[in-house]
């Protein structure tokens, strides 16, 4: 048996499939994948995310830590509330994690990180943290509830704090809301508008049943995966890990070379890496022929192998094949996926996919 959130109870009396999900017991879907990805694109859905880790990081030094600890840089949250999207590295560019964090205060941020990493990366944080005058906090009291979808925001915002209701309402994208008790984030993992709400564990029961008698459709880790996939967002684990970086995964965006004193962990490998130029290239993959892309399905130009697909799957959004792959530098527009022996013609394609329910590349 694996670990259990708060929401645990309500997946039973909703009939969920529970499968193990990094160290935790989840739903995978609740008796139908597909209407629950369509649900999101088309109206609201909800996801228990409370087997991911909120972190909060505070003290003199919170801000100058993690502008150590992450590639990105904490120094451009200017506002309170501000997110920022971030790979936390090891010293050979590999990703230890990828997270959001919020700036809270001066000297207070809020991360969150994966839940089969939660406890290596608390550890990594810790390590790293000697020398500097910071607190690390692990908020296991709090669950996690992201409702996503052209409709969330206004299914939700009833049903938040009096005293986060406004301020939630009139959130800009990846930005937060703090509460007394309650922390609302306009984030998500599906390519959809929505909220990312943290909360007491206690109180976690209460809020899920007034959201889907508000008319928000629960969802499993199935619609969650499809979703991510469509909308060109990277699953740690599958797209990068400690041996593969962000130059490699479709991240480069997240490094923030500037200014050049900041020595975040892992800059001096990525320098090299960038300066040589020779790694591989990440890109999305639109199949053209019949069959379904998977995962570690080999990639083809001319009958040569030139990279692996990281995640694959089948877009119920576009209703076709849909693939994101590590492959060699100077691919061209057109390739072959390996399925079950056979070559299968494939288009190469900029991510996402699907972004706001709309198709963003021409089928």
């Amino acid at each position: 048996m694996g670990l259990r959130t708060p929401l645990y109870p309500e997946h039973e009396r909703l009939g969920a499939r529970l499968v193990p999900f990094g160290g935790w017991d989840m739903p995978l879907h609740y008796g139908s994948q597909l209407e629950e990805h369509h649900a999101v694109r088309r109206a609201a859905g909800m996801f228990d995310v409370s087997h991911m880790q909120p972190v909060d990081i505070a003290g003199a030094d919170a801000e100058s830590y993690l502008r150590h600890l992450l590639a990105n840089d904490v120094a451009k949250l200017k506002a309170p509330g501000k997110a920022l999207y971030s790979c936390m590295l090891n010293a050979r560019g590999g990703v230890v994690d990828d997270l959001i964090v919020y700036a809270r205060e001066p000297g207070r941020y809020r991360a969150v990180v994966n839940a089969a990493t939660a406890d290596k990366d608390i550890a990594w944080m810790q390590r790293h943290a000697a020398g500097f005058e910071v607190e690390i906090d692990r908020r296991s009291d709090l669950a996690m509830i992201a409702v996503q979808g052209p409709e969330a925001r206004q299914r939700a915002a009833a049903l938040l704090p009096a005293d986060l209701r406004e301020a939630a309402m009139q959130l800009q994208p990846f930005f937060a809301a703090d509460g007394e008790r309650w922390f609302v984030g306009r984030t998500g993992y599906t390519g959809e508008d929505g909220f990312e709400i943290m909360l007491p564990a206690d109180e976690a029961a209460g809020l899920w049943r007034s959201l889907n008698a508000a008319g928000v459709q629960p969802c499993g880790l199935g619609a969650r995966d499809t979703l991510r996939l469509e909308a060109g967002m990277n699953l740690y684990g599958q797209d990068m890990d400690e041996d593969i970086g962000p130059l490699e995964s479709g991240l480069g965006w997240t490094l923030a070379w500037e200014p050049a004193e900041r020595e975040f962990i892992g800059r001096e490998a990525l320098t090299q890496q960038r300066d040589a130029g020779n790694h591989g290239v990440f890109v999305g993959l639109l199949l053209t022929g019949r069959g379904v892309i998977r995962n570690h399905q080999r990639v083809l130009c001319d009958g040569r192998a030139v990279g692996e697909v990281t995640s694959g799957g089948f877009s119920p959004t576009l209703e076709r094949s849909i693939a994101l792959a590590r492959v060699e530098p100077g691919i061209a527009d057109s390739c072959d996926i390996e399925i079950r022996g056979k070559a299968v013609p494939a288009r190469v394609v900029q991510p996402p996919f699907v972004r706001h329910g709309k198709a963003r590349i021409a089928l």
